[in-house]
This record gives structure tokens, C-alpha cells and sequence, in this order.
């Protein structure tokens, strides 16, 4: 009996079923801990009051509990610590603080505190002290300055958003006319004194919109409100600083709920801000989702291109072998040569050619001779066009031959055979090489760093002055994004939640459009029946 199922391949197909079962099993627990650790970031904690033994009073959120390591000794992982996060970076130089549960002498949840989200040095914890207007003191005592707080910090809203709207939008649209101009003086002497004379109203025009902004930020920084930590330190805080702030000990479900959602509407919609570690990430989501674009549109027609010339055209003999080879190969170089090829070839050598064509004005600054989601997407294109390659010429193989000699039969030409008969068959053969490239692309980050993504990109390539798509311009990415939060922030314990929730971001954006692709390929498949696919 052992030996007829060994015959039949059973423990083979045991193997291989245990063998998928555990990476499933792997793979569920890593979505499972990152959406644990990432979208419980958002989520509002109580904030516990804790008072040592030695008479230090301590405010923060427990973020961790582990066991103490004594190696050697009976108290080995018997007594516990925990991680407090207590905000007030700039009061006492440090987010986090581990404390022993045994030299805590008290633990309570007082419903004073507040936990106030602001533009820089990370939360602050304390007590609300006074509110002033300038010199005009608007509310003083915890109750009454909380209740005066919550409208000034709507409004702070309002006046955050009218200042970039006016910095961004008029004082850009401006900005990029006066630069305009200086480009056409510098093209057209010959209408130097016109570009001059419209270089002053601009100018004028400027230098008005210049003081409108400094008088709204003076105006919006008069309000202030007092902070006062656990120790007794004192904060003057302008209110136009603060972006959120809550009584967290106060908090019911639904309100933690509403704070939830804000922050997570706020992650996905915001620019970054404190070094990356807080505040949004759309410049890196817009960055990475056009740049899988971009790749996409650059790698499958010249992938398929290529498939059709070497199964269809191309007379098969050791040169197109050695061809083959070379592709497969080129599958397996690792993507740092990629990016060292398109820093040399297409940033420096094709940008920094068509700089000396076309943007003599701007040299020495470079234009495109510098790194861009251009030259990026190229690069990957690079990466993943062997991928495209091999998948499409098998798709192509796979087409019957009998479709293609019953189409030459009734007269088509071979260019009208591929192109009705053999290329729609192998559709979703060709899909599922793009699946695999954007797959690849979107995870992609070590070609990047050396030919266009940055720490911060405030300018989306995509905007409103003409030529409208911007492909010269540097771009965010989730992917550098993660590596830039998680290892070079300087501090640590504050970025592992962003880390996390941008790596689900990630996933989500690659399974997304995966899942795009492969809908089309499902159509395209139920569409052709007769294909192998």
C-alpha cells in the first residue's frame, strides 16, 4: 500500500500542500501584524498619570510592557517594565521612557489632560493653563480654557489651510510667472524692455501677496494657549501650531472613533511633517501609483515589441538563442545596477543633453540633467522589461498555430495576423506579465534613490501650470518612504507606527492594481476561450 501511494506521488502532493499551507500561514501573519501595528496607530489612548517612588510624576500613553532581562539571576523576566510615550520633546529632549512597574508608587487617569497634536517636537502632554489674544487673556483654568480651546483650534484649520492656499496656489502661481519671465528675458532680448516692465507688476504683485501672507500668519500666531506638563514646565503654544487636541481620559467610543478616522483621513491626505514621522503621506502615494504608471506605459510595449519580433519574426538560430539567454539573465541582475545604468545613461548623458538643446537658459542649474520620475520610471522600465518579455513570449506560443495558418489561409497578412488574430489570444498572457512588473516595480526602491526619489517632495509632478505633468521633477515614494522613516529618523519609537501604516499603504496600493490587471485579464481570457490561458 506504501509503496503504490509512493508510486502515485502522494507524499509528494502532501509535501507540497504542507509546503503552501505554512507560507500562507507566513504571510497571513505578517499582513496580520502589520495591520495590527499599523492602523492601531491611529487610535486614541487613554493617558495615565504615574507617580515614582522618588516622587517623579510621569504623563504619557503606555505604548509597551515587556519583561526585565537579568540573565543569571532569580528576577530573570519575573518584573516588568513599561514604555511610556510622553510627548513634551521639546521640554525634555526625549519622546519615550521606559519605567520599572516596581518603583511606580501610583497610577491614575486624570481627566484634566490633554493631548495636543501639533506642527512640530511631536504631541505635548499636560494640563491647559490660560488662552491669550496677544496681550488679552481669553480664558484661564483647565474647564474654561478647554472649552475656549476646541473653536480656536477649528479655526487654526482654516487659517492653516488660507495660508497654504495662499503660499501654494497665488503666491506659486506668481512665483512661477516671475520665473517664466526671467526664462523669456533671458530667450527674447529683443523684448527685454516688455518682460521687464511685466517683471516689475509681477514683482509688485508678489511683494503684495508676500505681506498678505504675513499678516495673516501674524495674525493667525496672536492666539496662544498655555500648556503645563506633568513636571511643571510651562508651553506657549500658538493655536495656528496645533492640529488636533482632545481630552483623551474623557474620550467615549465614538468620539476615539471620530479622532481615529480624522488621523487616518489625515495620513492619507496630508503632507508629511516632523521629519516624515507625522502628518500625511499623499505626496508619496500620488508619487508611487504615477510612477508604476509611467513604468507600465514604458516597459509592456517595448516588452511585447520585442516578444513578437523574437517568436514570430526573428529566424531561429544561436543568435536568437544567445538573445534569450541574455534576457533571462538580465532578469536576475540586481536593481542597483539598474539605477547605477540610468544615473549615467538617462540622467546624465540623455538629460543632460537635452538641458544643452533646450534649457541653455537654465545651466548650470540642470533641468532634466538631474534625477526625476522621468528617468525613475524608465529605470524600472529597464528592470521589468525582461519580465514582460518572457511572459509574452509565451503567451505568443501558446496561440494555436492552427489560428495562425487558418488566418494566412483566408488571406490576411502576417502584420494583420499578429495584430487581429495572435495578439488578442495572448492578451492575458501578456497581463499577467504586467501583473508581475508592476508587482516588482512598485517594491522596487534601490534604482530610485540614485535617480529621483527624495526625502520630501512638496511639488506633486502632476499640477495646474502648463505643461501640466511635470516629468523633470523629483517624487516620493512609499517604498523610500519606509526605508527613510525606519532607519534614518532620528527618532525611532516614534516612527515605528508610520512605518507600519505605510507599509499596509503599500500593499494595498501593489494589490489594487494588481487586482485591476488582473480583472481585465479574467474579461480578456472568457473572451478567447480557444487560447491556453
Amino acid at each position: 500500500m506504501a509503496a503504490r501511494s509512493s508510486r502515485r506521488g502522494e507524499s509528494a502532493v502532501w509535501l507540497a500542500g504542507s509546503g503552501l499551507g505554512i507560507c500562507l500561514i507566513l504571510i497571513g501573519g505578517m499582513i496580520a501584524l502589520i495591520l495590527t501595528k499599523g492602523l492601531g496607530f491611529f487610535w486614541p489612548s487613554p493617558v495615565e498619570q504615574i507617580t515614582l517612588t522618588d516622587g517623579t510624576v510621569l504623563l504619557g500613553e503606555i505604548s509597551d510592557r515587556e519583561a526585565i532581562p537579568q540573565p543569571g539571576t532569580p528576577e530573570h523576566l519575573t518584573r516588568f517594565r513599561i514604555q511610556l510615550k510622553l510627548g513634551n520633546r521639546d521640554l525634555t529632549g526625549t519622546d519615550f521612557r521606559w519605567v520599572e512597574e516596581d518603583l511606580i508608587a501610583s497610577r491614575a487617569k486624570p481627566a484634566d489632560v490633554l493631548y495636543v497634536e501639533r506642527r512640530e517636537y511631536g504631541p505635548f502632554i499636560g494640563r491647559v493653563v490660560a488662552l491669550t489674544d496677544g496681550e488679552r487673556p481669553l480664558a484661564s483654568g483647565s474647564e474654561a480654557t478647554l472649552a475656549a480651546l476646541a473653536p480656536l483650534v477649528a479655526k487654526a484649520h482654516r487659517d492653516r489651510a488660507a495660508i497654504r492656499r495662499l503660499e501654494r496656489d497665488e503666491l506659486g502661481a506668481v512665483n512661477y510667472r516671475i520665473e517664466q519671465g526671467r526664462l523669456r528675458l533671458k530667450r527674447l532680448d529683443l523684448e527685454k524692455a516688455k518682460t521687464e516692465q511685466e517683471g516689475a507688476v509681477l514683482q509688485q504683485q508678489y511683494d503684495r501677496l508676500g505681506e498678505q501672507l504675513a499678516q495673516l500668519v501674524a495674525e493667525a500666531s496672536r492666539t496662544r494657549v498655555t500648556l503645563r506638563a506633568a513636571d511643571g514646565a510651562e508651553k506657549d503654544l500658538p493655536t495656528l501650531d496645533v492640529f488636533r487636541a482632545y481630552p483623551a481620559n474623557q474620550l467615549n467610543t465614538w468620539q476615539r472613533a471620530g479622532v481615529y478616522f480624522s488621523r487616518v483621513w489625515e495620513f492619507l491626505s496630508g503632507d508629511p511633517r516632523e521629519s516624515n514621522t507625522e502628518g500625511g503621506i499623499f505626496p508619496a502615494i500620488f508619487g508611487t501609483v504615477m510612477m508604476v504608471m509611467l513604468m507600465s506605459v514604458l516597459a509592456v510595449p517595448f516588452g511585447v515589441i520585442a516578444a513578437l519580433y523574437l517568436r514570430e519574426y526573428a529566424k531561429q538560430g544561436l543568435f536568437v538563442r544567445l538573445v534569450r539567454i541574455g534576457v533571462n539573465n538580465l532578469a536576475g541582475v540586481p536593481s542597483i545596477v539598474f539605477g547605477v545604468f540610468g544615473l549615467g545613461f538617462f540622467v546624465y548623458f540623455v538629460g543632460g543633453s537635452i538641458d544643452a538643446l533646450f534649457y541653455q537658459e537654465n545651466l548650470p542649474n540642470p533641468t532634466f540633467g538631474t534625477g526625476g520620475i522621468l528617468w525613475a520610471s524608465l529605470t524600472l522600465g529597464l528592470l521589468t522589461v525582461p519580465v514582460v518579455i518572457v511572459a509574452a513570449e509565451e503567451a505568443l506560443s501558446a496561440v494555436p498555430r492552427s489560428m495562425r495558418e487558418a488566418s494566412l489561409a483566408a488571406g490576411a497578412t502576417t502584420f494583420q495576423t499578429i495584430m487581429r488574430i495572435v495578439l488578442p489570444a495572448a492578451a492575458p498572457g501578456i497581463l499577467t506579465g504586467l501583473i508581475l512588473a508592476m508587482a516588482r516595480g512598485a517594491g522596487e526602491v534601490a534604482p530610485l534613490m540614485i535617480t529621483g526619489v527624495v526625502k520630501l517632495a512638496p511639488d506633486l509632478p502632476l499640477d495646474g501650470y502648463f505643461p501640466f505633468v511635470h516629468l523633470e521633477r523629483k517624487f516620493m515614494h512609499l517604498g523610500f518612504h519606509i526605508y527613510d522613516v525606519g532607519f534614518q529618523s532620528p527618532n525611532v519609537e516614534a516612527a515605528k507606527p508610520m512605518v507600519y501604516a505605510t507599509a499596509i499603504l503599500l500593499l494595498l496600493i501593489v494589490v489594487l492594481l494588481n487586482l485591476t490587471a488582473i480583472i481585465v485579464r479574467n474579461k480578456l481570457r472568457r473572451r478567447y476561450l480557444t487560447s491556453a490561458f
